[in-house]
């Protein structure tokens, strides 16, 4: 179901012209994300939680974990851009159109994926340096933290690198939309019609929602020290963010998007007509 309406969304934003806005495209690129998030882990976990052989060779676990880390580095990057364009469409809207141009837009999509991937290649790179004293990973996937506690005590400065990596990808990001959505608030109380209000609101809400549930998340597992991070409660937390956020980032925008809904229902209609 998951992969169906993922799948709907990068396709409605592409058929209807409607929905050929800023908006829909960095979406359509959220959906994408989602669906190879999921594909990058769920298939490990269903082999761990079920298969005999739950082993995974040391290179499987670097690629996995180098896949893992890039998909979720440039989400954190892209929820950034979404932020910055519901601020001009909320604090700009007489410009927006000139702000928010195809090719920024093009190449602010392009900076996230760079930029996910190549926080993903340095923090990979660091992980590979460090000696490791152990060969049990106590969890679903290969997933950072619980690679750090391989690690053998004398690691240096590897360690504060790599922390300070997760920091500019995670912590930065979060503050830049908290910082976005402060101009956006202060906009919105300055706004006297509760008409428009309420579009404000329904216009940010949905990435509001996503962007709480992506950040907080992160910020437990990848923004505490190795000895502080609990593999039980890394469990829970991980089963949240590798399942259960992809699966309602497009139930979030989809049920409460009226354009969305409008342009599945045309299609469908469209579908029903011709057969």
């Amino acid at each position: 179901m998951h992969y169906v309406i993922e799948t709907a969304i990068i396709a409605l934003s592409r058929m209807d012209l409607r929905l050929h806005t800023p908006m829909y495209f960095f979406l359509s690129h959220l959906s994408f994300l989602d669906l190879c998030f999921t594909t990058s882990t769920v298939p490990q976990l269903l082999i761990n939680l079920h298969g005999h052989d739950r082993t995974i060779s040391y290179g499987g676990c670097v690629a996995q974990l180098f896949i893992f880390l890039a998909l979720g580095s440039t989400e954190s990057v892209l929820l950034v851009v979404m932020a910055f364009d519901r601020y001009a469409a909320v604090c700009r809207p007489l410009h927006y159109t000139t702000i928010m141009h195809p090719v920024l837009c093009q190449a602010l999509a392009i900076a996230s994926w760079v930029g996910g991937f190549l926080n993903s290649l340095i923090q990979t790179g660091l992980m590979m340096t460090m000696p490791l004293c152990g060969h049990r990973l106590n969890h679903f996937f290969c997933e950072m933290p619980v690679f750090l506690k391989l690690a053998c005590e004398d690691t240096g400065g590897t360690e504060v690198k790599m922390f300070v990596a997760r920091v500019v990808i995670v912590a930065v990001p979060a503050m830049l939309i908290l910082g976005s959505y402060a101009q956006i608030a202060r906009a919105v109380l300055k706004v006297k019609s509760v008409a428009a209000r309420r579009k404000a609101a329904g216009t940010c809400g949905s990435h509001l929602l996503v962007v709480s549930l992506f950040y907080g998340s992160a910020t437990y597992t990848y923004l505490q020290p190795k000895d502080s991070y609990s593999e039980s409660k890394g469990k829970f937390v991980a089963l949240f963010y590798t399942i259960v956020t992809p699966m309602l980032n497009p139930l979030i925008y989809t049920l409460r998007n009226k354009d969305m809904k409008g342009a599945l229902w045309k299609v469908l209609g469209r579908a029903a007509a011709t057969g």
